[in-house]
């Protein structure tokens, strides 16, 4: 009986959802993967469909999640090490594979140290987890991602200890630091590298300059966090994010393995007390178990992939279908906002043509997703198109050849 009724309530609560046009749409199952074949990249089947479709809507830039180096590596320690690690960290749950991929990262990232987690998700909130306390500051862009805002409430920040600064609005930025309250001794400057919605980055130099007038007033620092997860491996003339288009570098880089990488994973890569004390405090780093050694050796490869000079090529390939890309959206008169990022936003600005422009392009064998009011404000309504490394140029025509048939 109790059941039924709590099933009744979280009905009303989904149908909620639905009116306020917030509600998922039923999950596509991918069934099977096809390899690229001639001048084509991968193909996708889905349940209940005979279509094979093109993947716009991946996060996997580098493409390296089906890379021979990544399942070997992956494949190889499962088999000496077991599926699952059996522990948290501090009860013996740490295998040479997590030391060696913290080591990795730092040096990838530039980073004296780092510590891994699960999910660039739990990686924010544990590290707000580890540094928060009653005398610390918060100040936001106003475009965050979810996890950083889950991250302050998680934190326990009361509202009177953060702000938010409007998007890459620097001007803002100062007059926010300009109201610190008294007696706050830590400020922490938080943004996303690569803002997912839109492609565009944060500019770290200009925050960087903000910031420099303030960086004495505070007992225990004004510190810059960047969640780059957009931008790690994908971003940048060698695949270093945010830091390298920006010229500049925040105190703590959060970021995935779940993107440019194409395995699991997140991280958080700063300094050494930053990490000692993530391991000490991080509820979500301490309770949980951790990466299998599979995960951790095939991210392991994959790094080592796209700091090699195949990663070089790819990471160069991509950039290719990126202006491709971007090339024909301008012939065909589309709007975007401009970027050097696999994420292109097409500004469709109705809502009711990009439920249709999605639609249209799933019965053209391509995956995309369409944004619409509440997730991106009314007037914004926006398809977003993610290039992968696998995207070939026949790939690229095919896709522009469907959106030339929308105008």
């Amino acid at each position: 009986m109790s059941i039924e009724l709590l099933n009744a309530g979280l009905e009303k609560d989904i149908a909620a959802l639905t009116a306020e046009g917030r509600a998922k749409a039923p999950e596509r199952v991918i069934v099977d993967v096809l390899p690229p074949k001639g001048a084509r990249g991968p193909r996708y089947k889905l349940e209940g469909s005979e279509l094979e479709f093109i993947r716009m809507n991946s996060n996997s830039y580098l493409s390296l999640s089906h890379h021979p180096k990544v399942l070997a590596a992956a494949d190889e320690a499962s088999h000496r090490f077991g599926a699952g690690p059996g522990a948290v960290r501090f009860i013996d749950g740490t295998f040479r594979h997590h030391v060696a991929l913290e080591e990795r990262i730092a040096r990838y990232v530039g980073k004296p140290a780092a510590k891994i987690f699960n999910s660039a998700y739990t990686a924010n909130l544990g590290f707000a987890l580890a540094v928060q306390n009653k005398q610390t500051y918060w100040i936001g862009d106003q475009l965050n991602h979810n996890c950083i805002i889950r991250a302050m409430r998680i934190a326990n920040v009361p509202s009177q200890n953060k702000a938010i600064y409007r998007h890459n609005d620097i001007d803002h930025l100062k007059e926010l630091l300009d109201q610190v309250p008294e007696g706050m001794e830590r400020v922490i400057v938080i943004f996303d590298g690569v803002f997912s919605m839109r492609g565009d980055h944060a500019p770290i130099d200009r925050i960087n300059a903000a910031l420099a007038p303030h960086r004495a007033r505070f007992k225990e620092g004004l510190v810059t966090v960047v969640d780059d997860s957009h931008g790690i491996g994908a971003y940048g003339a060698t695949g270093r994010g945010t830091s390298e288009i920006a010229g500049a570098h925040a105190d703590v880089i959060v970021g995935t393995f779940g993107k440019a990488f194409g395995v699991n994973g997140g991280f958080v890569a700063a300094s050494p007390a930053v990490v000692e004390a993530i391991r000490q405090k991080a509820d979500t780093y301490i309770y949980t178990n951790p990466l299998s050694v599979a995960d951790c050796a095939a991210a392991h490869a994959a790094v080592d992939i796209a700091d090699s000079e195949e990663g070089l090529a790819r990471l160069s390939h991509l950039h290719h279908r990126i202006s491709q890309f971007r090339r024909g959206l301008d012939r065909l008169g589309f709007e975007s906002i401009p970027g050097a990022h696999p994420v292109v936003p097409l500004m469709v600005r109705d809502t009711a043509r990009c439920a249709a422009m999605v639609q249209r392009f799933s019965e053209a064998g391509v995956l995309v997703v369409g944004l619409n009011y509440p997730v991106v404000p009314k007037g914004d309504e926006t398809i977003r198109f993610q290039i992968n490394a696998a995207h070939t140029e026949a790939d690229i025509d095919q896709v522009l050849s469907v959106l030339e048939d929308m105008k």
